[in-house]
């Protein structure tokens, strides 16, 4: 499942993949995989990312029924 919330909170604090790969120590090839539902992350990155993007973890990585 593709991780929406998470590119469009990417997109709102205009970030680029390979700026926010930069803030949480990953490549930018990780943060595309994750945004487009390829790669689990663990939950310290999933973490890691929220706090770049300001989100809470619900927010951005919760899957709603």
């Amino acid at each position: 499942m593709k991780n929406k919330r998470m590119k469009i909170a990417r997109v709102e604090k205009d970030l680029s993949q390979q700026q926010l790969a930069d803030m949480v120590g990953v490549t930018r090839q990780t943060i595309g995989m994750i945004e487009m539902g390829n790669f689990n992350p663990s939950l310290n990155l999933c973490r890691a990312i929220c706090k770049a993007l300001g989100k809470t973890l619900d927010e951005i990585f919760w899957e709603e029924d």
